[in-house]
């Protein structure tokens, strides 16, 4: 972000002195829209946890090998992605178009930066768009009028939810919100949901420890819990597993690294 007269340009609605979950993302994965906050906290976790950017790009891998199995394999042609973040490399609808031009994706967030800087890429795709709206309004998201003009809920609609439901307690009853959001869509449509997973090593918890401390959120759960996310869904395989497990692109050999078991995940399909 551009400097004036020693502080940072925010553009409007965007408050530039509290970190965003969107923007220390974008600070990890290399980013440029993010503000020195952002970069304090991005520094923080990198120092308690070394390699929560492998972390980060794992869990960026899951979203390409998920969308594309989601269009080629599935068939699906719409896509939704809920918390979205701010758009990188290889994102949703570069890897969904890129299997069928065809495919219509609508990004959501509630980061006011994320909708202006995925419009400004998409500006001459008129398959994807942004919007933004916060995720637990599941009416709201679905109702909206832009992602309405893409999405034809008449025919199967693929729901993203990765790196989103680790931000809610369980006072906010993230497995209603996913059920809400599956059950407004048609049969045939899938569910992408991951969350962090409390495992019990010392990375894990200095991880939990540091995103509470700096962002005030980051909730671990369970192997059930997460489980729980895909309660009347068709699991596809290899179901409910750490996300370089879920049909990775070459063969592992070995077991996962200590940082691998931090993130689970997996895709199901509404009967």
């Amino acid at each position: 972000m551009a400097l004036e007269a020693g502080h940072e340009w925010s553009p409007p609605g965007v408050d530039a002195s509290a970190p965003s979950v969107a923007r220390v993302h974008d600070a990890l994965l290399g980013g440029t829209e993010n503000f020195a906050v952002d970069r304090a906290v991005a520094t923080k976790l990198k120092t308690a946890v070394p390699e929560v950017v492998d972390l980060v790009w794992c869990n960026r891998a899951f979203i390409g090998r998920v969308t594309d199995f989601l269009v080629r394999e599935a068939g699906v042609t719409q896509i939704i992605d809920v918390g979205a973040g701010l758009p990188t490399i290889e994102n949703t609808h570069e890897v969904a178009q890129f299997a069928d031009p065809a495919v219509r994706v609508v990004y959501v967030d509630n980061d006011p930066m994320v909708e202006p800087h995925a419009r400004s890429i998409l500006r001459e795709n008129g398959g994807a768009t942004a919007i933004t709206a916060d995720a637990r309004d599941v009416d709201a998201v679905l109702g909206h009028p832009e992602l309405l003009r893409h999405i034809d809920f008449s025919r199967p609609v693929a729901i993203m939810m990765v790196g989103l439901l680790h931000l809610f307690p369980d006072s906010e009853d993230p497995w209603r919100l996913v059920a809400d959001y599956m059950g407004a869509v048609p049969p045939g449509s899938y569910l992408a949901a991951t969350n962090f997973h409390t495992a019990q090593h010392p990375q894990a918890k200095a991880l939990e420890a540091m995103l509470h401390a700096t962002m005030g959120t980051g909730f671990f759960r369970s192997r059930a819990a997460v489980e729980r996310y895909f309660e009347g869904l068709e699991l596809v395989e290899p179901g409910v597993v750490n996300l370089a497990e879920w049909r990775p692109d070459e063969h592992r050999d070995g077991g996962l690294a200590t940082w691998e078991e931090v993130l689970l995940g997996g895709v199901a399909r509404k009967p």
